[in-house]
């Protein structure tokens, strides 16, 4: 039997926000100039979840090109305004953070302040009190630090914690912190295309729109909505 859930843990992108198909437009975009041609498909596959510093490594690894240090402001720049015309939270999401009776947070591997503008264009500024980055830990996803320091902040022990991830990075740092987790794959980002976290971890437990959340986990509901 899992442990009771005391404390849900959100990544951001892709999961709160429907932010990694706006993401993945611009870094596709913005790599033709250095004779980088990829795809949704491979930006999902390859560098879902992961941080500006990681998939930089990537690129660099993948095709032999050191990205300048002024891509990154450039990318972050753009995706800001990107955020602000187009930016959306994913279908549904609100009704749970309101509804919710555990406390709960984010844990992301975006950097503090893109993650509160990103929610600030989408209104959720006052919904998440607790913003936890991998700008504070030493190693990000898939390793288990960022998730293992949000559950010390909030003072819950790991095997209480619920993470909510659409990412195989974000699923395998959550199993490595000794947490229960669940693949969100409701973002456009997953839309079409294989399904390559669920094929890494078919035994994690899916959820494909957030109304139903609470039929997998109703002892989560408020008292109000029994």
């Amino acid at each position: 039997m899992a442990n009771k859930i005391e404390l849900v843990i959100f990544d951001c992108d892709g999961v709160v926000i429907d932010s990694e198909v706006l993401s993945a437009r611009v870094l596709i975009d913005m790599l033709k100039d250095f004779n980088i041609n990829i795809d949704m498909h491979y930006v999902q596959r390859h560098f879902l979840g992961c941080s500006f510093k990681s998939v930089s490594e990537k690129i660099a690894t993948a095709f032999e090109v050191n990205l300048p240090h002024q891509f990154e402001s450039d990318y972050r720049h753009t995706l800001v305004t990107m955020f602000a015309e187009h930016l959306q939270p994913t279908a549904g999401i609100k009704n749970i953070l309101l509804n919710l009776n555990v406390p709960f947070c984010i844990a992301t591997s975006s950097s503090l302040q893109r993650t509160q503008k990103a929610l600030h264009a989408v209104k959720f500024d006052s919904l998440f009190t607790k913003i936890f980055t991998s700008e504070e830990v030493t190693l990000g996803k898939p390793a288990p630090d960022l998730f293992l320091h949000a559950a010390n902040q909030m003072g819950v022990l790991p095997q209480n914690c619920l993470v909510i991830e659409d990412s195989s990075a974000g699923i395998q740092a959550a199993i490595s912190a000794n947490m229960q987790v669940m693949h969100y794959f409701g973002g456009q980002h997953l839309e079409k295309g294989v399904n390559h976290v669920h094929i890494n971890f078919p035994e994690v437990a899916l959820l494909d729109h957030w109304q139903s959340f609470f039929n997998s986990h109703p002892e989560l509901k408020s008292k109000s909505l029994l």
